[in-house]
């Protein structure tokens, strides 16, 4: 259903939370259609995304170790994309 979601269950080193995060956002952005935050959207998206993350979180802990690592590197750990995010994050007031 989500094609950009990127498997964290295997990964060297483990997940961070900023990944689970990430990945629970666009699963949320997904199934909702949610794009862009408004009052009315903001809170229920928001406690969706947080409770996706702890339900996740808690599932990659009690998951058995993977054999092999996932084939693609998550988007938060590529170099270009880390500097998209700190770029932003300095536009930001």
């Amino acid at each position: 259903m989500c094609r950009n979601i990127t498997t964290l269950r295997g990964l060297q080193p483990s997940a961070t939370d900023e990944e689970i995060e990430a990945a629970a956002r666009q699963y949320v952005r997904k199934v909702t259609g949610v794009q862009s935050l408004s009052d009315a959207t903001r809170e229920p998206f928001e406690a969706a995304v947080a409770e996706i993350t702890e339900i996740t979180t808690r599932l990659l802990q009690q998951l058995p170790e993977r054999r092999q690592p996932p084939a693609t590197v998550p988007p938060l750990r590529r170099p270009e994309v880390r500097a998209r995010i700190a770029a932003k994050q300095l536009r930001q007031p």
